[in-house]
């Protein structure tokens, strides 16, 4: 879509590059209402670890019963650890998107996404959301009621986490991306948990031909209803870092709005989402790192981010000590994808990307 093809090339790479990584420096620290700013910053400070420019350090070895409770899987996600990504269901849905555009191609309907969901995801690797609409596949359900039924999680960030393939296979072209994501999270998600997709794809899609991240968040607000609670809030927090207000305060003045909202829910990991892309400028360590320190869904929003960032910039150049250590491999639940090449997956989304 009027990108050359070995730009587009590396720029894809760098998607899939960004999201991988973004998701692993994230992922030690994913438990909003224990890892808060503050304590996340406590930690760094503890293991000498500010500025963030590396994968997160191991914890200290002084560190109290309960002080700082990182994920189970951390051992392989800490630097000097980390070989080949850990699995994890922000890169799971990633891959799976990829397979069912290229067994169905870009008119894919959402219940073919249910079917993809039932053939290839275990359901214990599925959450939230996601969960309770694979039970009511399971059930018999169809959408849209799949999105609806004994649902409490329908405004959370899973479809968000879902919809950068639609982004990467619509280089340029934010509307289209949006259309996509949108056919793909009916099937769980209803008001803000749509947009949240959406606004994703549009953003990643944006970032093709966007020259600053400002221009990509412009680009995706056009594609979700202006009114709503998740573009408001994507608003705001581009008004305050127009105004000049830091990036820490920023957040608190966020967090005051939509504190009241649990911590996967879209509207609050957006606006973390926004701030660390334009306090980021561009830069893909500053980006992915103040992301991560801002809390909440923070593999989610690393991975996002990362996706961006890494769009932005292409793979060529994100710094090597992200990369490296991923060793061009991933670690997936998806059933026919464990151990596949990032490079692989890279390939098969650009053949999209390029006949879309």
């Amino acid at each position: 879509m009027g990108l050359p093809h070995p730009d587009l090339t590396d720029r894809i790479l760098g998607g899939w590059l960004g999201r991988v990584a973004g998701n692993m420096l994230g992922k030690p620290v994913e438990r909003g209402d224990h890892w808060t700013r503050e304590r996340i910053d406590r930690y760094l400070r503890r293991t000498d670890a500010l500025p963030l420019t590396d994968y997160l350090p191991e914890p200290p070895a002084d560190a109290g019963v309960g002080e700082f409770e990182l994920r189970p899987e951390w051992r392989r996600c800490v630097r000097g650890r980390i070989h080949g990504s850990c699995r994890d269901d922000d890169v799971d849905y990633t891959i799976l998107g990829l397979h069912l555009l290229e067994t169905h191609g870009f008119d894919f309907t959402t219940e073919q996404v249910g079917e993809a969901w039932l053939l290839h995801l275990p359901f214990l690797q599925t959450f939230t959301a996601e969960r309770a609409a694979y039970r009511n596949l399971a059930n018999g359900l169809k959408p849209p009621v799949t999105a609806t039924h004994d649902n409490p999680y329908q405004e959370w960030i899973g479809a968000l986490i879902r919809a950068d393939i639609f982004g990467w296979t619509s280089p340029g072209a934010p509307r289209r991306a949006a259309g996509l994501a949108r056919r793909d999270a009916v099937l769980s998600h209803t008001g803000n948990g749509v947009y949240g997709a959406m606004w994703a794809a549009a953003l990643i899609a944006a970032a093709f031909t966007a020259d600053t991240p400002r221009q990509a968040i412009d680009a995706a607000l056009e594609h979700i209803p202006a009114g709503s609670r998740l573009a408001r809030t994507v608003r705001h927090t581009t008004a305050l870092h127009d105004s000049g207000t830091p990036w820490s305060e920023t957040l608190t003045v966020l967090a005051a709005q939509t504190g009241h909202l649990s911590w996967i829910h879209t509207v609050p990991n957006a606006a973390v989402i926004t701030a660390g892309l334009l306090y980021g400028s561009g830069d893909f360590t500053s980006t992915i790192t103040l992301t991560v320190r801002g809390g909440l869904d923070t593999d989610s929003n690393g991975a996002t981010a990362g996706s961006v960032a890494g769009v932005l910039c292409g793979a060529a150049a994100i710094p090597a000590q992200w990369t490296d250590p991923l060793e061009d491999r991933l670690s997936s639940a998806v059933f026919g994808f464990d151990g596949v090449r990032i490079s692989e997956l890279a390939e098969r989304t650009v053949r999209l990307a390029s006949h879309s």
